[in-house]
């Protein structure tokens, strides 16, 4: 098992898999930082308490989505990785 999903306030792939997401965008295929213009923009979409999904098959962006989120007030719920991409998921809070 891997350790990653014990930083508090993440969910279990199980958990992620049975979200609704309010809206998914799909980045696969761009390169930094195109996944993180694209969550930026399609945040403001997704209503107060929604959930944002991220698809994305830039590394980088697993690990710069979550800091961005964080800093902006979001939740940052948890990756889902698949193959060839990572499905990243975020509740818009304000």
């Amino acid at each position: 098992m891997m350790g990653m999903s014990e930083t508090k306030g993440e969910l279990s792939p199980e958990e992620l898999r049975k979200l609704k997401p309010s809206k998914t965008v799909d980045a696969r295929g761009m390169s930094c930082p195109g996944p993180l213009l694209t969550a930026k923009q399609a945040i403001t979409e997704v209503p107060i308490g929604g959930i944002l999904e991220v698809l994305s098959s830039d590394p980088g962006t697993k690990r710069d989505l979550p800091l961005w989120a964080r800093k902006m007030g979001h939740v940052y719920l948890g990756t889902i990785e698949e193959p060839g991409y990572w499905r990243i998921f975020v509740k818009r809070m304000k």
